[in-house]
């Protein structure tokens, strides 16, 4: 029986494990749902990452066929697309929009020393603000420039050089046009302004691009264009529906979390750890490094980052974990299940074992040197205790990074919302809510990018008047974590005594260790 739906929006999720293809009614209610796992990345040398552009077209398509397959809801009910995708993966295109070389995904670890730096006015006040060194570290993290200076050639053909969320939109509507949302990487935008930046800006002298090369931007809610009949043939969408602009996946995530407000913060626990909150207001965290587009238009999302953020926990399963591993196939239970168990043979606090998560460098705070640590060993302390200080020092870190938020912005934040695979812990929930005192929430659905981006397509379709109606309809809370008193007040004297004062203590150790480090590898 075909079910009576009238109005759906296909909302297309490029992830870094996946692709999913979502049918989201104006509820909020997923009615059929297709997943496509992805290879992230394949690495021709240590610490590089990258994929195949046509890749990730074929595995969208494949998601869109296998969706039409496993549902009843007639393709008429579907009102318009809408997509989001992994952020800072880059595209070169030639002239004829073909792919230059492979995709630079985000997880690249490729840097270009010896860039020119910035001079002029500029150069001289990044100097006297003492941002010279930050401005460096973006140029050499800058993907524009690596292949500016070890492929000169391909940069010469470079007709378009985009993002993945603008190579997708380009292959289902065959325009070279982007979302103001997905503007999130080394790039010359102008984040306060949300547009390209000026030619007076100093970012087009730090990159090699050329404003020729770069899309058109649309505002989340704007028409993208729409799919074209090349397009419906790959992926079974019916021709001619508008793609609707939406952002890149952390800020669908916290708009399909239901943080539409800045006293609401949301904890992503994915690969890379985020806590964000949504301002009207353009405010620097940390200076020089801007707040992102949001998936409202003209809002801008505060984020706090901790790279490779809940890595750590896959890596501490991989390595450690293969007991629960195995019995979760003799139970037939996921494995998580048994991880959150192991949580529970260890007291909050980890009898003293703290963790500081910075197993990648950062811009600023922390910087290009910091190291992951752990300390207060002892010989009571178990695999339990260390698995706990993981979640633990997660919780510190964001933490930390919403009392960065409240310092800039004034606005306290009262409660949490947490998405991302880590959100399905029960453990990690309680754990988070213990950590922030603050009441936590899991939301209704796991696909909160999806989400994001359907409620921007259905506020661009008209099937909400505006976003307080849409987000009012279509988001909710699955379950809370309320903090226990007891046990907040435990971390609370860790992170204040204990885990704000490590980064400051050992720096100078870091700094040591990569200068070792550095000349290792020259030697």
């Amino acid at each position: 029986m075909t079910p009576n739906v009238q109005d759906v929006v296909l909302a297309i999720d490029n992830g870094t494990q996946s692709v999913r293809a979502l049918l989201i009614d104006p509820q909020g209610n997923i009615l059929a749902k297709s997943r496509v796992p992805i290879e992230a990345y394949f690495s021709r040398q240590p610490g590089w990452a990258e994929q195949e552009p046509e890749y990730f077209w074929e595995s969208l398509c494949r998601a869109c066929q296998q969706l039409w397959q496993q549902t009843d809801i007639p393709k008429a009910a579907v009102k318009g697309v809408t997509i989001t995708t992994q952020r800072g993966t880059v595209v070169n295109l030639d002239d004829q929009g073909r792919p230059l070389r492979p995709a630079m995904v985000w997880l690249d670890q490729r840097r270009t020393e010896g860039v020119k730096p910035v001079g002029g006015l500029w150069g001289l006040a990044f100097r006297l603000v003492g941002m010279s060194r930050t401005v460096a570290y973006v140029q050499a993290e800058a993907e524009a420039n690596w292949i500016y200076a070890h492929q000169p050639e391909i940069w010469e053909r470079t007709a378009k050089y985009l993002l993945l969320s603008g190579y997708l939109t380009y292959r289902l509507t065959g325009r070279y046009v982007d979302s103001v949302g997905c503007q999130v990487g080394y790039i010359p935008f102008d984040y306060k302004r949300q547009r390209w930046a000026l030619a007076r800006d100093w970012k087009w002298q730090a990159l090699p691009v050329r404003l020729e090369q770069l899309p058109e931007l649309v505002p989340p809610t704007g028409v993208l264009g729409e799919i074209t009949p090349a397009a419906s043939e790959a992926t079974g969408i019916p021709a001619g529906l508008p793609l609707i602009a939406a952002a890149a996946d952390k800020a669908c995530e916290v708009l399909g979390s239901g943080c539409l407000e800045p006293h609401i913060g949301c904890l992503s626990y994915g690969t890379t750890a985020t806590i964000n909150t949504i301002h009207r207001r353009y405010i620097e965290v940390i200076p020089l490094i801007p707040p992102y587009p949001a998936a409202v238009p003209g809002a801008y999302s505060l984020e706090i980052q901790i790279y490779r953020g809940f890595w750590m926990v896959s890596w501490f399963k991989n390595e450690f974990g293969l007991r629960e591993i195995l019995l979760a196939e003799e139970l037939d239970v996921e494995p998580e299940a048994l991880f959150d168990e192991l949580v529970e043979q260890a007291p909050p606090g980890s009898m003293g074992l703290v963790l500081q998560p910075y197993w990648s460098p950062g811009v600023r705070m922390p910087g290009p040197e910091a190291k992951g640590a752990i300390i207060g060993f002892t010989d009571v302390h178990t695999r339990a205790h260390l698995y706990r200080a993981i979640l633990e020092g997660l919780a510190y870190a964001l933490r930390d990074g919403k009392s960065r938020s409240e310092r800039r912005s004034r606005v306290p934040v009262t409660e949490l919302r947490v998405s991302g695979g880590g959100s399905q812990s029960d453990a990690a929930l309680q754990v988070t809510a213990d950590v922030f005192g603050l009441p936590t929430a899991r939301p209704h659905t796991y696909e909160t990018s999806g989400l994001g981006a359907a409620i921007d397509a259905a506020v661009g379709l008209g099937l909400h008047s505006d976003f307080a109606t849409a987000t009012r309809e279509m988001t909710r809370i699955g379950r809370m974590f309320e903090p226990d008193p007891a046990t907040h007040a435990i971390y609370n004297e860790l992170y204040e005594q204990v885990y704000r004062r490590m980064y400051r203590q050992l720096q100078p150790l870091y700094e040591k260790l990569s200068a070792i480090a550095e000349r290792q590898k020259s030697g």
